[in-house]
């Protein structure tokens, strides 16, 4: 097997790990199909070690609602997961928003966050999440969650994406793979224990301080429009529509921007 190309300082981050996942090992493959795919096929077969597991290229990086997520040549982009047992008290709603906020708040006072699970700088994807779990469980009972992050770190080449891609370089130009993910690690697990203990209510207001989509005019995949204006305690987007208020939850649609109101 190929050795990792990058100075990736494994050290550091698992001291960063530490204090908020105690036990946490950090590995780097130098490929694989998808860090999350490798994580949840660990977690059915029992191994439920928390486990910060990074991917210097993926074969088949995978989005929200079954998307490839594309990267670049090595180094221009930044994939790896985090897998942990977690148990929240609450309801699960808003962990994709919760990592998505905590990311941001440690990258750059310029990056906003795009419900559900996206973070953007002018308009320009930067970065996606994707949260899967494994072991339904009892009630309150722990989990085993898996948090995907991929962020692009230079330009890409490739014209052909949806929504313009944007790369954190623009905004931290010093900054590579390694280093973004060393300025990451510790505020996200200190979110994800934040997460289990009190939900997402708390992060409502430092959420929609970011919201990307406030007073935005979108439409929704069902086909209804609206105004965005911001999300809830759960973390559900609360969009004004025609027919009155209505709160959308992650697993029932996408939505567009559609611009100013």
């Amino acid at each position: 097997m190929r050795a990792p190309a990058l100075p990736w300082p494994v050290t550091a981050l698992t001291d960063a790990l530490t204090p908020w996942v105690p036990g946490a090992a950090v590995e780097v493959l130098a490929e694989i199909d998808s860090s999350n795919s490798e994580l949840m096929r660990r977690a059915r077969a029992g191994v439920l070690a928390p486990t910060l597991l990074v991917a210097e290229t993926q074969s088949a990086g995978r989005g929200r609602l079954g998307r490839d997520w594309q990267g670049g040549g090595l180094g221009s982009a930044l994939s790896f997961s985090l897998g942990l047992p977690l148990a929240p008290r609450g309801d699960w709603s808003g962990l994709s928003l919760a990592v998505g906020l905590a990311i941001a708040e440690a990258l750059h006072a310029e990056i906003q966050l795009k419900w559900p699970n996206d973070l953007w700088w002018h308009d320009r994807k930067l970065a996606g999440i994707l949260v899967e779990t494994a072991g339904a469980g009892a009630s309150g009972a722990a989990r085993f969650v898996v948090v995907g992050v991929g962020i692009n770190i230079a330009p890409l080449a490739d014209p052909g994406f949806r929504t313009p891609p944007g790369w954190l370089q623009a905004l931290l130009p010093e900054i590579d793979a390694p280093g973004a993910l060393l300025r990451i690690a510790a505020p996200l697990a200190q979110a994800l224990g934040a997460f289990e203990q009190q939900g997402f209510a708390p992060l409502v207001a430092r959420f929609n301080a970011r919201d990307a989509l406030a007073g935005q005019a979108v439409r929704l995949s069902d086909g209804t429009e609206g105004i965005a204006q911001g999300v809830d305690a759960m973390g559900a987007l609360r969009v004004e529509t025609a027919a009155g208020p209505r709160t959308v939850h992650s697993a029932e649609v996408s939505v567009r921007p559609m611009g100013p109101a």
